[in-house]
């Protein structure tokens, strides 16, 4: 395959883009607006390979990658266009994105109850909410090829410091690693770990194939690269560089696990990513996908069947359909529960087995993961059916629990007990508190 040099698109050139200039004025108009608020970036592989543009505005992966006009509240982009119209100086119209920004709740599902301590040392870059799995956040990975609309990290990338999960000390890791030997997982993940260069990747992941890190039995790498930039592992200066270090990692008897973020089939679809899907399997590594359902991207069974059946044909394994996060532009991608798991139930119901290894729909809200398992009646009252699929509590996993029926609910939060109960099952052990409500947390000891 000719090498392919990558070029990133973000609000000071995308006029750069020859098909721009095909698109209508308010589209341009939105792309200027909503990029100031929300973060914008595509790339040459995004614009010339996956979107369709003679298919304006409605193509997923043009409202995936470009920001449109109804990502924000009418009253905040009339607010910003004013303010541009107007040509305020530049500290004035960031003082207000940033007022506006606060109101998108840059901070979903409490993560920041999620930030471990060492001794006295708060670990920024490193999340452990769950007991077997912790999150690691190298400071070189904080970017992506291209940035999803649907973000719900997105205050990593807008300069919000006060928002950003990020760290490079590895040897903190690696020192907090060594103390809680209940690790079993350690998800590298962002913004995207591979951005980051083969070398700077190697530094942190080879010191874990040591016996002393033996608890350690599965690493994953969160990333949308796949989808945005499979040259990463094709054609890149340092492509070779990435494949050997996951030999490296399988031949040390770990399991590497490559989390995929693919939200469509047309990112599967092109020469570029089965060649790359197939390079990363041969060194034994697996490649486990997930994506959110969105609305105006993926919000048909059909789309869901086609993915996971073509994910199943290039040996990928289908793990989590999520449910959109309550921030950002969760307004303009959000669908009810119950819609939601309509979708799922129907796409799962039209695929073979092998493909029936995903699950959700799921919420990855303050108290764990929680998969909304259908609707149902019971004594005469009409509820959801739930459980946790993970829970800061290991307890909590696998029971079922009822929730009253709301069929404009998109969101955990917004659901209430059903049966006349004050309180969810899990809010009765105090050691966790009102989860719900983000207060009294208490992360493992």
């Amino acid at each position: 395959m000719n090498p392919k040099t990558y070029q990133a698109y973000a609000l000071h050139n995308f006029r750069q883009i020859p098909q721009i200039a095909q698109l209508p004025q308010s589209e341009i108009e939105a792309i200027e607006v909503v990029g100031r608020v929300l973060p914008f970036k595509a790339n040459n592989y995004v614009i010339d390979e996956l979107i369709d543009w003679n298919n304006i505005p409605n193509d997923p992966i043009f409202t995936l990658t470009f920001p449109r006009k109804h990502m924000l509240e009418k009253r905040h982009f009339n607010h910003v266009k004013r303010l541009m119209d107007l040509g305020v100086p530049d500290r004035v119209l960031k003082e207000e994105i940033n007022k506006i920004r606060l109101q998108l709740n840059p901070n979903p599902a409490g993560q920041e109850h999620n930030v471990p301590s060492l001794g006295d040392i708060k670990l920024k870059g490193v999340q452990h909410k769950y007991r077997e799995t912790v999150l690691f956040f190298p400071s070189q990975g904080q970017t992506c090829h291209a940035y999803c609309t649907f973000c719900f990290r997105w205050p990593q990338f807008s300069g919000m410091s006060g928002y950003k999960f990020a760290m490079k000390e590895e040897e903190l890791l690696l020192k907090y690693l060594k103390v809680h030997q209940e690790v079993t997982d350690l998800l590298f993940t962002g913004g995207d770990p591979m951005t980051i260069s083969a070398a700077v990747l190697a530094g942190y992941i080879e010191p874990l194939l040591h016996p002393e890190f033996n608890h350690i039995r599965t690493i994953r790498i969160g990333t949308k690269s796949l989808a945005y930039w499979p040259y990463r592992y094709l054609t890149d200066v340092d492509s070779d560089e990435v494949i050997r270090l996951f030999d490296k990692i399988v031949a040390a008897g770990k399991n590497l696990s490559i989390q995929a973020h693919f939200n469509h089939p047309v990112e599967l679809s092109t020469p570029a990513v089965k060649q790359a899907i197939q390079r990363i399997r041969s060194t034994g590594a697996q490649i486990r996908t997930q994506s959110p359902i969105l609305k105006h991207i993926n919000d048909a069974p059909e789309i869901w069947a086609d993915m996971w059946r073509k994910q199943v044909d290039l040996n990928c394994i289908p793990y989590y359909m999520f449910i959109a996060r309550e921030t950002g532009a969760k307004h303009f991608f959000e669908l009810p529960l119950e819609r939601c798991w309509d979708i799922f139930r129907k796409a799962y119901r039209s695929v073979s087995g092998v493909c029936r290894t995903v699950r959700g729909p799921s919420m990855s809200d303050t108290p764990g993961k929680i998969q909304m398992l259908g609707v149902s009646e019971v004594k005469g009252e009409k509820v959801f059916v739930l459980r946790f699929i993970q829970g800061r509590d290991p307890k909590w996993v696998d029971v079922p629990f009822f929730a009253k029926y709301d069929p404009k609910a998109t969101w955990f939060n917004q659901l209430e007990p059903a049966f006349g109960q004050e309180e969810f099952f899990f809010e009765a052990d105090r050691k966790f508190g009102k989860v719900r409500q983000d207060s009294s947390l208490t992360l493992f000891e």
